[in-house]
């Protein structure tokens, strides 16, 4: 008989009956899920007792049914075997107990302190009777007995603290990070040969082994890691215990570490603990722990660290920060050789949270020298799905000395040789969602303008002269961009920010408010309005001129121009003047205009600023960040004209659509009420 058949021979019977929604808790689906795998599947187990609303099922009938259903998207286990959702009913169900102790007064730190402790000296061979520890001991013997290794069974605990509601969950690596960081060090040793054989690590704020058990660990040289937190030191100490993990040396700081030889590595792995948005002005913010993670780097040697995405997005001003100035250093230091933006919403515990990963270097061979490689993994993971294609992308994108063909990845200048040319270092964010314009992908833009143009001919015979008259050509140089930025402080265009206004000072009468809904279109423009008296409570509130740009940018880039003028913007909707156009206006002139609003909305909104969002919970558009083609004055004017042209048309074409609708409305009105019968004129 087979270790399998006997543990679940042992096994059966041993647990409690459980519930429908208990399965649903302990599978980790919805009550829909379970109510459908009931109705549809003649061969989900019968309930044993229970009453007709609250039926009660054998636990362990149901983790065998569950057995044949894989979870979708999960990676294989090491044996190539696809996980369960009986592999997860069965692990939550032997941690069902411990997560019950809990309940008894017992905090979520003892809890698990005391389990890994126990576990740590079964793995030893110092496992004590269960009833020598209490309730403790035999919901730990328990699952000793459920899980191959003891290893497995601390693994299974440390996962506990999110249900436990610990601190310690908070500050865990995500588990696909913690791949990624792997897969990368793996393929760094590989490329590497025999030079990267069992390379030296160090993996500072070690936490509870996050990324330390993400390693190949029995590859590796000396290992060493560092963990301030005396808690998480001594859970780390038994999580090594448990997987029979010898010779890894644990330190409380790095000035112990240094002090006892550890001086520098061949890799150094970093996730340090923070909150969104912390210790900005602080010397000791998230980014010394990326100068600290060089400093300890060998010759040839490479760093991970994981940092929150604000370290990066900061624009420096007058006065530079902490955080701004070491960014600054690590880049003139030519040591960033990668920046990854990681998924939003990557982490479980943080929801909030947007993290980015930099790959650090010793040494830039002279392929590398100078350049950074900028990835937006949160792109990618919205083609590809958060799963093994998305880290497999990255890990292909930074092991190549070739630029992959995609629009997610390019190599960008620290520096520039002139003022006009592309750098990072210009004090503006570096975040790759920031940096990375993306057209839109496999479009030909002449062929795609040709077909529009034949098909709006067949479809409006009236229009066809005039489209026919349209003269499209492809260009055959590249034409060079500037950020709006760049105006906005040469002063062709003012940002006109949005304000936050009480939802008691709008009514029905006084000056337009423009907010979200109108630029969606859920609500008419026009509807909602504020009173003078009621706006002169907000000082700061703008009101919008004629010709200005307004824009929301978040999901996108939606925009309206203000052919009146008078609104007031409500936040999140930011306008964009030009200074020129008022003048302009007065003067009556036909050209001389650098650009003209409608030309600018549309430029504004084309899919080389749609894709330049960011963010974790709400994606938006950095409106400095984007970018205008340097076209020559009388291109702009060209546009102008057949915008303005293609708009009446599009008026036009309304119209005859509403006559249409009208026309269909009352014949159908007409036969309904039997007051019509229709018939067609046969064709000539």
């Amino acid at each position: 008989m087979s270790q399998g058949n006997q543990r679940t021979r042992k096994n059966r019977n041993r647990f409690k009956p459980v519930t429908l929604g208990e399965i649903k808790e302990l599978a980790s689906v919805g009550r829909p899920t379970v109510s459908n795998w009931r109705r549809r599947h003649a061969s989900f187990p019968a309930a044993m007792g229970g009453t007709e609303n609250k039926p009660l099922f054998d636990a362990e009938e149901v983790a065998e049914w569950l057995d044949t259903r894989p979870v979708p998207d999960a990676q294989r286990r090491e044996d190539g075997r696809m996980p369960t959702y009986g592999d997860r009913f069965r692990e939550a169900l032997r941690l069902r107990r411990l997560v019950a102790l809990k309940h008894d007064g017992i905090s979520a730190e003892t809890l698990i302190r005391s389990a890994l402790s126990l576990i740590a000296d079964a793995a030893a061979g110092n496992r004590r009777a269960p009833a020598a520890d209490g309730q403790l001991g035999q919901a730990v013997d328990d699952l000793l007995d459920g899980t191959e290794t003891p290893g497995a069974a601390a693994d299974a605990v440390l996962g506990l603290a999110g249900r436990l509601e610990s601190d310690l969950a908070i500050d865990a690596t995500p588990a696909v990070v913690a791949e990624l960081i792997g897969a990368l060090v793996r393929r760094r040793e590989a490329a590497g040969g025999a030079e990267c054989a069992r390379p030296s690590v160090i993996n500072l704020h070690a936490g509870t082994g996050e990324l330390l058990f993400a390693l190949d660990r029995g590859r590796h040289g000396r290992i060493t890691a560092m963990e301030a937190d005396g808690l998480r030191r001594e859970l780390l100490g038994h999580r090594l215990l448990a997987h029979g993990v010898r010779g890894v040396d644990v330190y409380a700081d790095v000035a112990a570490l240094r002090a006892d030889g550890h001086t520098v590595a061949d890799v150094v792995v970093v996730d340090p603990p923070y909150a969104a948005g912390e210790r900005e002005t602080d010397e000791d913010g998230p980014l010394s722990r990326a100068v600290e993670a060089l400093n300890l780097l060998g010759p040839d040697g490479t760093a991970y660290v994981v940092v929150p995405s604000w370290t990066l997005a900061r624009q420096r001003t007058g006065v530079r920060s902490p955080n701004v100035r070491l960014r600054e250093h690590l880049f003139m230091e030519d040591a960033v050789a990668s920046i990854v933006q990681l998924p939003r919403r990557i982490h479980p515990f943080r929801t909030g949270a947007e993290l980015a990963l930099l790959v650090l270097r010793r040494d830039a061979g002279p392929a590398e020298r100078g350049l950074t490689r900028v990835v937006d993994g949160d792109r990618i993971a919205l083609r590809t799905g958060l799963g093994q294609r998305w880290a497999e992308f990255v890990t292909d994108a930074l092991s190549t000395a070739d630029l992959p063909a995609s629009e997610e990845v390019r190599d960008i200048p620290v520096t520039a040789a002139n003022p006009r040319g592309e750098q990072l270092l210009d004090g503006r964010s570096l975040l790759p969602a920031h940096r990375l314009a993306s057209p839109e992908p496999g479009l030909d833009h002449f062929e795609a303008s040709l077909d529009a143009r034949r098909e709006a001919a067949a479809a409006l015979p009236d229009l066809r002269e005039w489209i026919g008259g349209l003269g499209i050509a492809k260009r055959e140089s590249p034409v060079p961009h500037r950020r709006l930025d760049e105006h906005v402080r040469a002063g062709q265009l003012k940002l006109l920010p949005g304000h936050r206004i009480h939802s008691e000072d709008i009514a029905g009468e006084g000056l337009v408010v423009i907010g979200r809904e109108e630029m969606l279109g859920t609500l008419p423009i026009g509807r909602r309005r504020i009173a003078p008296e009621a706006l002169a409570s907000y000082p700061q509130a703008a009101v919008t001129e004629r010709g200005d740009v307004l824009l929301l940018t978040e999901h996108g880039v939606r925009t309206h121009v203000d052919d009146v003028g008078g609104c007031v913007l409500l936040a999140p909707v930011q306008g964009l003047r030009i200074t020129a156009y008022a003048q302009h206006q007065q003067q009556r002139a036909t050209g001389g205009l650098w650009i003209g609003p409608h030309p600018l909305a549309r430029l504004l909104a084309a899919p080389r600023n749609q894709h330049r969002s960011s963010g974790s919970l709400v994606r938006r558009v950095s409106v400095r960040d984007m970018d205008l083609p340097q076209l020559p004055p009388e291109e702009i004017t060209e546009l102008e004209a057949v915008l303005a042209e293609t708009d009446r048309h599009r008026a036009e074409v309304r119209r005859q659509l509403d006559a249409l609708d009208t026309l269909a409305e009352r014949l159908a009105a007409g036969v309904a009420d039997g007051a019509l019968a229709l018939r067609r004129r046969p064709s000539r």
